[in-house]
């Protein structure tokens, strides 16, 4: 796991490869997306929110892996729910505007494997 010093180096890049496992094929799916870093953990911003095909996989097989720049990690994603996350929904959603221009997807957590 990246210590969290390593992991607030990485914010300033601009996007991350994010790689699903999917869920009819079982086979990797990469995506490029815009990402931010709040409290130790990435977030990411599905424009197609519950549609598209990576945060789809994530029920079937939440285990994911992500690179950013030259690190890659293992994590474990989750997608937020509005009713139960609205406090946080709301803070990334404002740290993700700020860093670019646009944050109004559906935001999902990814947690840095231990």
């Amino acid at each position: 796991m990246m210590i969290s010093a390593t992991l607030e180096s990485l914010a300033d890049n601009q996007v991350l490869y994010l790689v699903t496992v999917g869920r009819v094929t079982a086979r990797p799916r990469e995506i490029e997306i815009w990402f931010i870093i709040h409290c130790e953990r990435l977030y990411l911003f599905s424009e197609h929110r519950e549609a598209a095909g990576w945060v789809r996989n994530l029920p079937r097989n939440p285990h994911v892996s992500v690179r950013i720049g030259r690190r890659t990690m293992k994590a474990v994603a989750r997608v937020l729910d509005y009713q139960k996350d609205r406090r946080l929904w709301n803070q990334v959603q404002v740290i993700a505007d700020r860093k670019y221009g646009w944050g109004d997807g559906l935001p999902v957590e990814i947690t840095p494997a231990a």
